[in-house]
């Protein structure tokens, strides 16, 4: 036990609280120095998405009008969409959670999300529901796309 806190004035009193987990038998244990909180892999042996391995990229290119896919992703981290080259059209950002037999565009509070005109790279969506797959439609009117969904 650590040696008593003193108490100062005007309060006369200090709120506490303590963090605990499961201890694997389904009984709290107080997070200390012996068993600190799990929030980093030190051996492997914990599992989350900062420790899984990313899944292959969904890359190449296209000069058609096509859907390509799809990208599954791991769960938690951010996706992020590379588009280059010289090319017209659009690209749009399409779920699915029946293997791709429906997909539908990404939405944020009802507008459309993550369709682009142009050339980028930057973080489109984060997945948190394990059937999910992402796929790209690709509308090309001219030249050649090169796109990468990646994690």
């Amino acid at each position: 036990m650590s040696d008593p806190i003193p108490l100062h004035t005007p309060a006369g009193y200090a709120p506490t609280f303590a963090l605990g987990l499961d201890d694997g038998t389904g009984h709290l244990s107080l997070v200390s120095a012996m068993r600190p909180l799990p929030v980093m892999a030190i051996d492997g042996s914990v599992t989350g998405p900062a420790v899984l391995p990313a899944p292959e990229p969904l890359e190449g290119e296209t000069a058609a009008t096509q859907i390509v896919g799809p990208f599954e992703p791991a769960l938690g981290r951010p996706i992020y969409c590379t588009l280059a080259g010289t090319w017209e059209g659009s690209v749009r950002l399409l779920r699915s959670t029946d293997g791709g037999a429906r997909k539908q565009g990404v939405t944020l509070a009802g507008a459309e999300w993550a369709v682009f005109t142009a050339n980028a790279c930057e973080p489109v969506w984060e997945e948190t529901e394990e059937a999910a797959t992402l796929w790209l439609e690709c509308t090309i009117t001219q030249g050649t796309l090169a796109y990468r969904v990646s994690q």
